[in-house]
């Protein structure tokens, strides 16, 4: 049985995917220093794939769900697992999960009423995430050498927090602004 190389990069995503549980037991284990490996093995095949799909036209409709939803499992695995071990402040992970089902749930409701939409992430969406990760990486490295970063990690949350609420809202205000184009594109009826 031969593999379509064009499939690779769905691969890779299955893979981090995979991760995901893998991730979740070493920090119930408390081996930050192999979480941070997974971490980061994950964030390597996220650019990995991505870099493959785009250079060689390997993109899917199966990757482009696929993609966002492992990247999420994970950061939201992350957040859960060090809330859980006190590393990080309830109220943030609430947060962080409550945009995402925001976003989820916005998405639905959108496509139900209004049909398909292709959604790119903003510059405040991928801050975002750029500052969740960066939070997750210095939260595990912190535990792994042991050792403490108080301030940065304090700032980190914060800085996580206000990206977390923009980019939220943006999503809201995309939404609300496609939704007023779709309308005006729509074949007006007259009574």
């Amino acid at each position: 049985m031969s593999m379509n190389v064009s499939q690779l990069p769905n691969l890779i995503t299955l893979a981090r995917l995979a991760l995901a549980p893998a991730f979740v037991l070493l920090l119930n284990d408390r081996d930050y220093t192999l979480a941070l490996a997974v971490f980061v093995i994950a964030g390597v095949s996220d650019g990995l794939d991505g870099f493959i799909a785009k250079r060689f036209h390997y993109e899917s409709r199966l990757g482009a769900i696929l993609d966002p939803v492992a990247d999420k499992v994970l950061l939201v695995s992350a957040y859960v697992m060090l809330t859980v071990l006190d590393h990080l402040p309830l109220w943030l992970v609430i947060v962080v999960v409550f945009r995402d089902l925001l976003i989820v749930g916005g998405y639905v409701a959108y496509t139900s009423l209004y049909g398909p939409v292709h959604m790119r992430p903003s510059w405040i969406s991928k801050l975002n995430t750029f500052m969740q990760i960066a939070l997750v990486v210095i939260v595990l490295f912190e535990q792994a050498i042991a050792t403490s970063y108080p301030s940065v990690i304090a700032l980190l949350v914060y800085a996580v927090l206000i990206t977390t609420i923009a980019s939220g809202g943006h999503y809201l205000w995309a939404w609300g602004i496609m939704k007023d184009i779709e309308q005006a594109r729509a074949p007006q009826r007259h009574e």
